[in-house]
């Protein structure tokens, strides 16, 4: 038998349309299949993000036939050991282009002696770095971004599925860790895995996207894709659905579309400013007041157990905690009053996110987060003072969604739920600030930052 490659899954949990085979193909048809869990990628994951990777895992495994071999440890050790092991020709790779992952793929390069690291393929639709302005700088700003992103256009999805290489059986591999099967604890939301990312897309398109650009920002109808957590693990590929939309120019498919030309607008970002995974886009805002100490603390909490006595922010921080997964209208309204009407850091909210959602993706993540505190790629931010109880009224005006996810108001009746005019009944807080005393606060304080 001819030596295999090794192909390492990462970010690309399927076997169609995945370049990455086709590569390995060309490279003799025979491969490894691996995945390396990583404590660097684990440890700031939640239970529900962990738990859903290994669901993914699994579904893969099962695809190929039990033979995706899965180590714990150091991949810049790990994956040269595995090459070595079975005299691998080439170890095949999507590309990664986030702080991290550019890091650690650098050190692996360096330590397969010899062996080439082959990156084919990205998890976007257009990978990070591709797109620049005329001057050959990256954009700074999405609309033009969005022009140039669909101006540029994607490839047409890969023919490859299973059977595009042959798989060698790992059984004998020491290191091997078998994989937990589900957990009794398990969230039920979302299935894991290819299927079920490829009957999520299809039921979405087929059903809920008709409305979408109207209804997209409604909590209380839930008619959003829910492809977040499978694009973050790359059980399905941006460029399967855009494939889908091609030709569409109606306001929902393009409402769609710009969903994710966001997607890979925040990962250009991150790839030209790696800082801004921890520190602010706008180094104006470094100067910026934060509130701390005990009372701080206190305010924090409350806000992460939906606590907080606006039912908007309660729903959403709950929903968060029961689902892994929050609404996107939702996402920006619990991030704005976190920054803007507790005046806490937004690093504290983007890293309580990071822990319990399962789309959890560093940049989607940390620069939606930066966009809703002002310090992001937004050229006017300031002005952008979420009123929680009008966003409310707006985006859940019958108040379904609140009493979805706050039970102790299922007893108020309509958008009444969002001002409870009657005061919180029993078991519900009192607003633990005065939106309209923190607004102010927060304009002032950004009155005062410095200068970059």
């Amino acid at each position: 038998m001819s030596r295999p490659s090794l192909v390492w899954f990462r970010r690309d949990l399927r076997l169609h349309d995945l370049p990455t085979l086709l590569s390995a193909a060309d490279d003799g048809g025979t491969a490894v299949a691996l995945f390396v869990l990583d404590e660097a990628l684990l440890r700031p994951s939640g239970p529900p993000r962990r738990s859903f990777l290994e669901g993914c895992l699994r579904v893969l495994d099962e695809s190929l036939g039990g033979r995706l071999l899965v180590v714990r440890g150091d991949p810049t050790v790990v994956v040269p050991a595995v090459a070595a092991e079975f005299e691998a020709t080439a170890v095949h790779v999507s590309a990664d282009f986030g702080p991290y992952g550019a890091r650690r793929d650098g050190v692996v390069e360096g330590a397969l002696d010899g062996v080439p690291l082959v990156r084919t393929g990205s998890p976007y639709a257009v990978a990070p770095g591709r797109i620049r302005k005329s001057d050959g700088t990256p954009y700074q700003v999405f609309t033009p971004f969005r022009r140039a992103w669909a101006a540029h256009g994607w490839r047409a999805p890969a023919e490859t599925g299973a059977h595009t290489v042959t798989w060698i059986d790992p059984a004998g591999f020491d290191a091997r860790v078998p994989l937990p099967g589900p957990g009794a604890d398990d969230p039920e939301f979302p299935p894991a895995g290819e299927r079920a990312a490829l009957d999520r897309w299809r039921d979405f398109r087929d059903r809920d996207l008709t409305g979408y650009a109207t209804d997209r920002d409604r909590p209380d109808l839930d008619v959003t894709s829910r492809l977040s957590p499978y694009l973050k693990f790359g059980c399905i590929h941006p460029r399967t659905v855009l494939y889908d939309l091609a030709g569409r120019s109606d306001a929902d498919a393009t409402a769609l579309r710009g969903e994710l030309a966001w997607r890979d607008f925040y990962a250009d970002v991150l790839h030209h400013r790696p800082d801004t995974a921890r520190g602010n886009y706008n180094h104006r805002f470094d100067t910026i007041v934060h509130d701390s100490g005990a009372a701080a603390d206190r305010a924090f909490d409350a806000w992460t157990q939906g606590r907080t006595g606006f039912p908007i922010v309660d729903a959403g921080m709950r929903q968060l905690l029961a689902e892994g997964w929050m609404h996107n209208r939702v996402r920006m309204i619990v991030a704005s009053f976190l920054t803007k009407d507790l005046h806490l850091p937004w690093w504290r909210g983007a890293r309580h996110f990071m822990t319990h959602l399962v789309d959890g993706d560093l940049a989607s993540n940390q620069h939606g987060w930066q966009w809703a505190a002002g310090c992001g790629t937004d050229a006017a931010p300031y002005f952008r003072v979420f009123n929680p109880t009008v966003q409310g009224e707006k985006f859940d005006p019958t108040g379904d969604y609140v009493r979805r996810w706050v039970p102790e108001l299922r007893g108020v009746a309509g958008r009444r739920v969002h001002r409870l005019p009657d005061g919180p009944p029993p078991g519900y807080p009192h607003p633990i600030v005065d939106h309209a005393v923190e607004r102010r606060v927060a304009l002032e304080r950004y009155g005062r930052m410095s200068s970059p």
